[in-house]
């Protein structure tokens, strides 16, 4: 059973979710031969304060 967990900074729209998850289920079955109904997958939507990269904060200015 596949399980994707996609983390993003920010937030997604319902349609924007939903067309991610097609694709992604689409893929799966297409490549790896796992049943549309086998795959599972999360959104974690997170605020950009809670995201840094090279020890910066999102969304910081220089």
């Amino acid at each position: 059973m596949p399980y994707v967990n996609i983390r993003i900074a920010g937030s997604l729209s319902r349609e924007q979710k939903k067309q991610i998850a097609q694709e992604i289920t689409d893929t799966l079955e297409r490549i790896a031969h796992k049943p549309k109904s086998y795959t599972y997958i999360a959104f974690d939507e997170m605020p950009h304060e809670n995201w840094a990269i090279a020890g910066t904060l999102l969304g910081e200015e220089d």
